[in-house]
């Protein structure tokens, strides 16, 4: 732990976890306030990724919890999913010990920059747009089926996207390839990863958003827990600044959907993005020139 952490210290890290929460929320990308703010506020790059996985466990449990309507029947694929991100987040956090803190600090403005780049491509916003379509024509399908002329809706609507969870045997060998490296990358940095494991996901056809929104967190949790409780062991976790973290992230994502509303996805995106470069430029120029 980093000695010294004044009570205003924390109070800071408390705000930068409320605020990781709504920007987790908005765009999904937490880390990218938080990890940051950690660094800021004077804790090395390591033991602020470490203390910043253990923080942010909260929204993956809570979001994981809440979404039991859409993990129903999916009890199979859920456990392997929790297995595979708990294997991955093991791997991810030895990486990080093993490794010489300097590739980290090295590989950290790249990660940012990769993590930006998915949430400008927006594709969980995409895919939110085609499960709203899919939904659309399957009403404008049943209300056809009445007047006897479905099939043109029918075959319109089967191509827009599956109505439920495919069977894991169906999944294409890319799919459990990209999984596991969403783990590792989740144990790793994790930045932007929930919104990979989406891409990943919704490229395999997998199912509808809903669902596989509901499965990407699952990944995200196992590696998150796995790869805390090596950091615990460890000892590279700075409890006070954790746990404060923790703390403000359930604030944060427990006030987000009522102020989200009023605000245009896109304009909290431009802005996710805006401050990630702005981020991305001030570590770079700290860590290689």
């Amino acid at each position: 732990m980093v000695a010294g952490l004044s009570v205003t210290t924390l109070l800071l890290i408390l705000v930068a976890g409320v605020g990781a929460g709504f920007v987790g929320y908005a765009v999904g990308a937490s880390s990218l306030v938080s990890y940051p703010a950690l660094l800021a506020l004077g804790i090395p790059p390591v033991m602020a990724n470490a203390s910043n996985t253990v923080g942010v466990i909260g929204t993956g449990v809570g979001g994981a919890a809440g979404a039991r309507k859409e993990l129903r029947g999916q009890m199979v694929r859920s456990v392997v999913y929790v297995l595979i991100g708990a294997v991955g987040g093991v791997l991810g956090a030895f990486l990080l010990l093993s490794l010489d803190p300097k590739v980290f600090e090295f590989a950290v403005p790249p990660l940012i920059l990769f993590s930006l780049l998915i949430i400008a491509v927006n594709p969980r916003g995409r895919m939110q747009a085609r499960q709203v379509a899919a939904e659309v024509v399957a009403r404008n399908q049943a209300d056809a089926g009445k007047r006897g002329t479905s099939a043109q809706a029918a075959s319109r609507g089967a191509a827009v996207q599956p109505a439920v969870t495919q069977p894991m045997g169906s999944d294409p060998w890319w799919v459990w390839l990209g999984v596991c490296f969403v783990a590792v990358y989740s144990g790793y940095f994790g930045a932007g990863a929930g919104t990979c494991g989406l891409a990943v996901l919704d490229a395999g056809k997998v199912g509808p958003f809903h669902q596989i929104n509901a499965l990407k967190t699952l990944i995200g949790t196992g590696a998150n827990i796995s790869a805390s409780v090596i950091f615990i062991i460890r000892g590279v976790v700075d409890w006070p600044a954790a746990i404060m973290l923790c703390i403000g992230c359930f604030i944060g994502g427990y006030i987000a959907p009522p102020i989200t509303r009023r605000i245009p996805a896109n304009v909290m995106r431009a802005a996710a993005v805006i401050a990630g470069v702005i981020l991305t430029l001030d570590l770079a120029m700290k860590t290689y020139w």
